[in-house]
């Protein structure tokens, strides 16, 4: 079993031993300033031979390349053991073991999912646009699997002191499910301004499907200097990555 940076992080979930995913951090990679270090994203700024750097570094974990995709903010949802270049998608399931799942973020929320017998796993792209249009039920239902039988591990995302919104937002995830209002609380003095608790969202998008095995969440990008945050960092900022694979 191949070591990953321990900087990294391992999600704790009681997923099937066959089941290996990770989390990388800001830490292990090559790129300077703002990017540094494991930038692994190649339309962030970033040099793409420090791009390619990092990706080698993470790919000497994995047993295989990740299957990258072109993220669009949709809810758009590929396997990734037929997809080719990079398709534009949001999120990406496999069944076919040694097959890495991935999604690039810096405040989206990332979401991975996997069922108890551990012969099929997924993983979502989940910022507020693809998580009000879907993305995790487009997931969810790809790996057609009974939703009881699934488990998702939430990982670090802008955190809600932090990500202020319109009321646009809101508007979008109430129109889906009116309960979803519970997840925004009035920015103080700011009107038409709202917090926004995407990880309470994810976990409502999750139980609405049927999903009730709901673990990690709680990581802030903005608030962590372990991570990369695009708002923090005003757009200049590097991609971690969440992997998900059966062995």
């Amino acid at each position: 079993m191949k070591e990953f940076n321990p900087a990294w992080i391992a999600p704790q979930w009681p997923a099937p031993a066959r089941v290996r995913a990770v989390m990388t951090t800001r830490a292990g990679g090559t790129s300077p300033a703002p990017f540094d270090s494991l930038n692994l994203g190649t339309r962030a700024g970033d040099a793409i031979d420090n791009v390619l750097l990092n990706r080698a570094r993470l790919r000497a974990s994995l047993p295989a390349d990740p299957r990258w995709l072109r993220q669009v903010h949709g809810a758009g949802v590929v396997d990734a053991a037929t997809a080719v270049d990079e398709p534009e998608a949001d999120a990406a399931f496999a069944r076919r073991p040694g097959v890495v799942c991935a999604v690039l973020v810096a405040d989206c929320m990332p979401v991975l999912i996997c069922d108890r017998t551990g012969t099929t796993v997924a993983v979502a792209h989940a910022g507020w646009r693809g998580m009000s249009g879907g993305v995790i039920e487009s997931a969810v239902a790809a790996m057609n699997a009974p939703p009881k039988e699934l488990m998702a591990w939430l990982g670090p995302a802008i955190g809600p002191d932090h990500f202020e919104v319109g009321d646009d937002v809101r508007q979008a995830f109430a129109a889906r499910d009116p309960a979803a209002q519970a997840a925004f609380a009035p920015f103080p003095g700011r009107s038409g301004k709202w917090l926004c608790d995407l990880d309470l969202l994810a976990r409502q998008r999750l139980h609405a499907v049927g999903v009730r095995q709901v673990h990690g969440g709680g990581f802030c990008t903005v608030g962590d200097a372990r991570f990369f945050s695009h708002r923090r960092d005003h757009g200049k900022s590097g991609r971690m990555a969440a992997l998900i694979w059966v062995e």
